[in-house]
């Protein structure tokens, strides 16, 4: 299994974390330091750069890796503006996230696409939240974004990967990090989101909106980490007749 490396930093961990919908900061804090996360997003309407001791930024352990998203953003317009604030207060990661409908959350293409060309061309490590269309992952690759994230399902459904087929062939087709984001509810669902091939997974609202956050975000770190080893293992390939499972010629 390759090294995870994205915009040239490499993550040990293949687990990324969103930092909305905690109940507090110090539940925030404990789940991303049990989840072993290298990388963390938040909104930029919950950081205040002028701030000494700015809540959400003071949580986060140092040594991870902050990357803005532009949540709110209706347009291209909008993102590149967030992204633009983001800039000016130090933040160069940027996951672009465009949803001009407020009840699916589902993220524009065309924006989206619109928005990464100019961010990329401005020097920003740009990663996208998309839907899981292979032809649109294969237009932002070009346009030079340094990684794609596709969705499993609609962000904060907690479905799982209802895009299997599609995510598979993003991964079959890109040649750069593809990261599963959104509607991923329980660890199985990251561990195979791992398994099929994706470079990484993002959660959120499977961990965050738990009863116990941080019991949950171990659980996430540990599915990870198993599908990782069951990778490095080599399985053996499934069949549909059955073999012995001792077979007379043994050792």
């Amino acid at each position: 299994m390759k090294d995870l490396i994205i915009a040239g930093q490499k993550f040990g961990s293949r687990l990324f974390l969103g930092t909305g919908k905690f109940s507090s900061s110090q539940i925030m804090r404990k789940s991303v330091i049990v989840s072993g996360t290298e990388l963390v997003t938040v909104a930029l309407k919950r950081i205040d750069p002028g701030a000494k001791d700015d809540g959400i930024l003071s949580c986060i352990p140092k040594g991870i890796r902050v990357m803005i998203n532009t949540a709110g953003a209706r347009n291209a317009k909008e993102a590149v503006r967030i992204a633009e604030f983001a800039g000016s207060a130090g933040f160069d990661w940027i996951k672009l996230e465009i949803h001009p409908d407020q009840e699916y959350l589902l993220p524009d293409p065309v924006e989206t696409l619109a928005a990464a060309e100019l961010l990329v061309k401005n020097g920003f490590k740009v990663l996208p939240y998309i839907n899981a269309d292979p032809v649109l992952a294969k237009r932002l690759e070009d346009a030079g974004v340094h990684a794609v994230m596709p969705l499993g399902s609609p962000i904060g459904s907690n479905q799982g990967l209802k895009t299997e087929l599609m995510l598979k062939i993003i991964i079959e087709q890109c040649s750069i990090p593809v990261v599963v984001d959104a509607g991923i509810g329980l660890p199985s669902h990251a561990s195979a989101a791992i398994e099929m091939g994706a470079s990484a997974v993002l959660v959120n609202t499977a961990i965050a909106s738990s009863d116990n956050p941080v019991l949950m975000a171990e659980a996430f770190a540990c599915a990870v980490k198993a599908a990782e080893m069951a990778i490095k293992a080599v399985p053996p390939l499934a069949g549909y007749k059955a073999l012995a499972t001792s077979p007379l010629n043994i050792f």
